[in-house]
């Protein structure tokens, strides 16, 4: 061990410092781990929210749209086009789909809903909403009457009060042109499964039914709205759409979910940014506080600086011993914050202990994913912190003048 960690330990360790050193000490050694600590929580929780968001709008929606271009009625030969684009690199799953904003009433009630077309079999194997089913099944066989087959959300059969077997209308504003003006087209279809895909607008707002029943509805013929197109490797998506474009040829217009979403996940990121820098304040202050233990350990210790510099210690290591005083309180402080903010985010996260609205935020508890990358900038941004807190005593020491402190002794 080098003479300044000797130093630098026996001071911090020795018993006859005054209590009011000490405690002053530990306040600053809080400091570090309450800053820490509250950031690590506070990005966890920000970056976990992100992930549930990403991870669960992916669950249900396309990474790419592949739409016609504006003006256009709708794709009409979606087959072939589908089947031209599926050897693209880099694709998992193209879907045909229909999208049609009905209103859906049973009884006397009445909600506006969301209605998807899908192929059933393509959609349960790129959609996780069709794998969750709560109640019924993902059967859209007609009944024996020959109505097609709906799947609804869970939050929507809950306040509808709807399960598997009940008999709803779908109504289409934009209808037919008759002899007495515009007439709303409509069409009774039975519930077959409720469904749950774990983000409340769409478990409240969405609703599945076959493609040719979507078309029926609609009133055209065999089109399709859209693809939707899965890939493998989500960072490829921009790269695959464009090449996508290529394939399809005009007339076509492709759309990632970052592009559709981009509005969410800047706040976010914004947020992110926001959230660091302020709780980032607290980790300041434990700084500030390091500063005022060095400066009184320095007035307290003057009489032994100057033995040292008498007996041939050089201005720089008196200088070391100082700056490494504040670094073990705040490696401590920084060791013991990280551990008890990452502790806290897993067993929160784990057991979900923070309910929060699932109407206001999508999910129905506070998500906390605890990454590497933010410990290292963390514990680099607190250490540094502490380091130029550091700097002023130091050289405050330093400076000490050995005759003028022992002239009396």
């Amino acid at each position: 061990m080098s003479f300044e960690w000797l130093v630098a330990l026996r001071y911090l360790r020795s018993p006859n410092r005054p209590a009011v050193l000490r405690l002053v000490t530990l306040l600053a050694m809080l400091g570090v781990i309450a800053g820490v600590s509250t950031l690590v929580v506070a990005l966890a929780m920000n970056t976990g929210f992100r992930q549930v968001f990403r991870d669960r709008l992916l669950s249900v929606t396309a990474h790419i749209n592949l739409k016609p271009a504006a003006g256009s009625e709708g794709i009409h030969d979606y087959a072939a086009l589908a089947s031209r684009l599926q050897d693209t690199p880099g694709i998992q799953s193209i879907e045909p789909a229909i999208y049609e904003t009905v209103l859906l009433s049973a009884g006397n009630q009445a909600e506006g809903v969301e209605l998807k077309g899908v192929d059933p079999q393509l959609e349960k194997r790129a959609s996780a909403a069709l794998r969750h089913i709560v109640a019924g099944a993902a059967d859209f066989a007609p009944d024996s009457y020959g109505q097609p087959a709906l799947l609804i959300g869970r939050v929507l059969a809950r306040e509808m009060d709807l399960s598997p077997g009940d008999y709803v209308t779908l109504t289409r504003p934009q209808g037919s042109l008759t002899p007495f003006g515009l007439a709303p087209r409509f069409r009774r279809f039975r519930i077959a499964g409720v469904f749950e895909s774990g983000f409340y607008q769409y478990d409240e707002s969405w609703v599945f039914t076959t493609l040719a029943s979507a078309q029926s509805l609609a009133g055209i013929g065999d089109v399709a709205s859209l693809l939707e197109i899965r890939v493998k490797n989500l960072d490829d998506v921009k790269a695959i759409a464009d090449r996508l474009l290529q394939r399809a040829g005009p007339g076509f217009v492709a759309t990632t979910w970052i592009e559709e979403n981009r509005a969410l996940f800047r706040a976010m990121s914004l947020e992110k940014l926001v959230t660091a820098l302020f709780i980032g304040l607290i980790t300041f202050v434990a700084g500030l506080n390091i500063l005022v233990v060095l400066t009184m350990t320095v007035t307290d210790r003057a009489r032994d600086i100057a033995v040292l510099m008498a007996m041939g210690s050089r201005r720089r290591q008196v200088r070391t011993i100082f700056v490494l005083q504040g670094l073990v309180v705040s490696a401590l402080g920084t060791a013991a914050g990280l551990i008890a903010g990452y502790v806290f985010s897993f067993v929160a996260d784990r057991w979900r202990l923070i309910p929060i609205n699932p109407e206001v935020y999508g999910i129905p508890y506070v998500p906390f994913h605890a990454n590497v990358l933010d410990a290292i900038w963390i514990t680099a941004a607190a250490l540094g912190i502490s380091i130029a807190a550091t700097i002023i005593p130091a050289r405050s020491a330093a400076r000490v003048l050995p005759v003028e402190i022992l002239r009396f002794e």
